[in-house]
């Protein structure tokens, strides 16, 4: 047990150092005296709409975010037992966007476009599981397949949303597609979802350890391997979808974060599924520190920054996996 708790404490305390981090830096750099007394109530005012009404919400929300696209990307390399699997790879990603985009075409406010949002990245999850399976079984290529075949349909929906839209919502949906925390201003409900997906995970450690092994050696061993990929599957899509409506579309944490830890703290699943919760929502949180400062008082999509740090890694692991 001790050693779990350990490496989690160290990937905490580097989590809330970010969150510190992402609190005090910006455009109105804010010192450490001066959180403090924001803290104790006693602050400047500026100060304190600047960061629990600017700032802290939108850094829990990339914490939230990043842990749920890396605990999904870690569900999804075990379920395909491949170290490039990812959910964006599903399609989910792709209908969410497409579900968005409609939504904010029809001039719908911000809540009905992260309902459009789910909405799409559902039927896509149904679309993917429905068709991977027909009449038979589904496997892990087969699945993976169909999802790369669902992931370019909706690519080239897109495409053709783009290219009717009007000029003047271009700008927006754009910076949704390429990913954007700016008006992520309620992290509680992917909070929520977060920790209870730990909480759900825990019990099933062992299990998904012998699974990540193949298919047959956890029948062998006694697992319930088809109800464990139908939860892990399902699972993985909708935690995916919560964090696509919560900060649209943010590619490679998923991709990175499962196999960087991996590398460093094995693959007991025990400790990477909490792990990756962690290293996740720092790993999104210091992009987005970085996207929202590195040209202030303009920002970039957090999608940039995360897609910089991910093409790199990807080619990495795809020269390492031939």
């Amino acid at each position: 047990m001790q050693g779990l708790i350990r490496p989690l404490a160290v990937l905490l305390a580097l989590a809330l150092a970010a969150l510190l981090l992402a609190v005090m830096v910006g455009s109105v750099a804010i010192t450490p005296g001066e959180l403090m007394a924001v803290v104790m109530g006693q602050g400047n005012p500026l100060h304190h709409t600047l960061i629990t009404e600017l700032r802290l919400p939108r850094a829990l929300s990339a914490l939230a975010t990043g842990g749920l696209l890396a605990v999904a990307g870690a569900l999804m390399q075990i379920l395909l037992r491949n170290p490039l699997a990812d959910p964006y790879v599903l399609g989910i990603s792709g209908g969410a966007a497409v579900g968005a985009l409609l939504a904010m075409l029809g001039g719908l406010g911000a809540f009905l476009v992260s309902g459009s949002a789910f909405a799409g990245a559902l039927l896509s999850t149904l679309l993917v599981f429905g068709l991977a399976h027909g009449t038979g079984s589904w496997t892990p290529t087969r699945l993976l397949l169909t999802g790369v075949v669902i992931a370019s349909g909706w690519g080239a929906m897109i495409t053709l949303m783009l290219a009717i839209s009007p000029t003047e919502q271009l700008p927006g949906m754009l910076y949704w597609l390429m990913g954007d925390l700016t008006y992520a201003n309620s992290p509680w409900p992917p909070l929520f979802v977060l920790v209870t997906l730990c909480l759900l995970l825990m019990p099933l450690g062992r299990s998904l350890n012998v699974l990540a092994r193949g298919a047959l050696q956890a029948a062998a061993l006694g697992v319930s391997v088809r109800p464990l990929e139908w939860l892990v599957y399902i699972l993985a899509s909708l935690v995916t979808a919560v964090a696509v409506t919560t900060a649209g579309s943010i590619g490679f944490v998923g991709l990175i974060v499962p196999h960087m830890l991996r590398l460093v703290l094995g693959n007991d699943q025990r400790l990477i599924l909490p792990a990756c919760a962690l290293a996740g929502g720092t790993l999104l949180l210091l992009a987005d520190t970085l996207a929202r400062t590195v040209i202030a008082p303009e920002q970039l999509p957090v999608g940039v920054i995360t897609a910089l740090l991910g093409v790199p890694a990807f080619l990495i692991l795809l020269y390492r996996s031939r």
